[in-house]
């Protein structure tokens, strides 16, 4: 929606009491000067709103700075799309959801909104972080990442509350906001073994979620997803399949990271690949960063097929986990 078209929604709004769709007008107009850097208009009108909150609506009120501190950690995403391995299918579906935000005034004169909720399951080290930090570095947006030991209280109803305060934090800011480990706080409600508590956290954070402007972009990731309740699958928009690190794969981002950093590695792709062969991507980027950091440390007169061999066979000694951990 253009700024023109925000004003006339709020007027409308506001002239029609219809108290839900004024707030969601002014959050967006909020959310536009938060990301022209005009902070301070941004908080007058943040301020104005919490001032005009009716006491009576069950609308939550905004959240100032200092009231959702330890919830969220705010980082400037730096990964770009380019710099991943993915599937096709889940490259072509986030070139999709980026274009949707780039273009999303032409989307909304005809009354329609970009998607803004999306699932990614797969195992460890598949990839799921950095491609949430890729689409905020691609939207042009801050990445929020929620900060469990801040959100989850031990009291009764303590959780709900800073959920609550949470969503309302970031309702008037264009960002990536991002849940991993999602099943952590969605997990399905159907299960006996989990308390009435707990259902009433999950209840709350999909009801928070339903209510978000499409400039936040919601990315949960989870490593199970079986553990999630079926309500979340219906409420998110996309849901994208990661798959473990392929021998092909591992090949490509050992290729992509050589040539965008200029590092030697001194062996081929094909041959690291192998002989990494149960490594994540994680890893993968872990390994790598370990063989610039020593080729560094060794100076111009480093070897790099020895640098790299050496710690070829220091990874084929590293502790694995046990069983069930």
């Amino acid at each position: 929606m253009a700024r023109g078209d925000l004003l006339v929604a709020l007027v409308q709004s506001g002239v029609g009491n219809d108290e839900l769709a004024f707030r969601r007008a002014a959050e967006a107009l909020i959310a536009e000067e938060n990301a022209k850097k005009h902070s301070v208009l941004a908080s007058q009108l943040a301020e104005a709103l919490t001032r005009r909150r009716n006491p009576g609506s069950s609308v939550s009120p905004l959240t100032r700075p200092r009231e959702s501190a330890g919830l969220l950690h705010e980082t400037e995403p730096l990964r770009r799309l380019n710099e991943l391995v993915l599937p096709t299918v889940v490259r072509h579906a986030v070139t999709d959801l980026i274009e949707e935000h780039h273009r999303r005034d032409l989307l909304r004169s005809h009354g329609v909104e970009p998607r803004h909720r999306v699932l990614l399951e797969g195992p460890p080290g598949s990839g799921k972080t950095s491609l949430a930090e890729a689409i905020a570095t691609e939207v042009a947006v801050p990445l929020l990442t929620v900060r469990y030991e801040g959100l989850i209280g031990s009291f009764l109803g303590e959780t709900a509350s800073r959920l609550e305060a949470l969503f309302s934090a970031v309702r008037i800011r264009p960002c990536v906001l991002f849940f991993d480990e999602f099943d952590a706080v969605a997990k399905e409600r159907g299960d006996t073994h989990e308390t009435g508590e707990i259902k009433r956290v999950v209840s709350s954070l999909l009801l928070q979620v339903d209510r978000l402007p499409s400039h936040v972009i919601v990315v949960a990731a989870t490593n199970h997803a079986e553990l999630l309740d079926r309500a979340v699958w219906r409420r998110m928009q996309l849901r994208l399949s990661l798959p473990s690190a392929s021998r092909e794969g591992k090949i490509e981002w050992l290729r992509a990271w050589a040539a965008r950093t200029g590092v030697k590695l001194g062996k081929s792709e094909r041959t690291i690949a192998d002989r990494l062969r149960d490594v994540s991507y994680a890893e993968l980027e872990d390994f790598a960063s370990d063989v610039q950091r020593r080729q560094i440390l060794d100076g111009f007169d480093s070897d790099p097929e020895a640098v790299t061999e050496r710690l070829l066979k220091s990874w084929s000694h590293r502790a694995k986990p046990e069983a069930g951990d």
